[in-house]
């Protein structure tokens, strides 16, 4: 069976990312295409490299964390370290998101207080603005 290869514009396409971006991960030695002249050739391989760079942006793994990832995939051992590694990530991440909400509603309830002391000492200035 032949191996497949996927030009940058067609990564792009498939992506909806920018061929920039794609040269991007590449300088940083994320993707490694194979090159036919002044043409880029990617590999399956590169290809998954992109799935797995995007859906750890999606997440918040920065480009550092994704590649830490990638790097640990072994499938002869059955990439238990990766998962393992990715778990422990996942599960942390989780919990900052958590919190953040947690922080966001205080937020949200400080703002609501504020608001409605604002708007009586508005509606009580306006009220002796009348009487006067």
């Amino acid at each position: 069976m032949a191996k497949r290869f996927y030009s940058i514009s067609e990564l792009a396409r498939e992506f909806d990312i920018t061929t920039r971006t794609i040269r991007f991960y590449e300088e940083k030695g994320l993707l490694q295409p194979q090159r036919q002249g002044q043409q880029r050739r990617y590999s399956e391989s590169d290809r998954v490299r992109l799935t797995l760079i995007l859906r750890g942006k999606r997440i918040g793994l920065s480009l550092q964390e994704s590649q830490k990832f990638i790097a640990m995939y072994d499938p002869a051992h059955g990439n238990i370290d990766q998962l393992q590694s990715l778990l422990t990530e996942v599960n942390q991440r989780r919990q900052q998101l958590h919190q953040q909400m947690q922080d966001l509603k205080a937020m949200l309830t400080e703002l609501d207080d504020v608001q409605s002391r604002c708007q009586q000492a508005l509606q009580h200035a306006q009220q002796q603005e009348t009487m006067s």
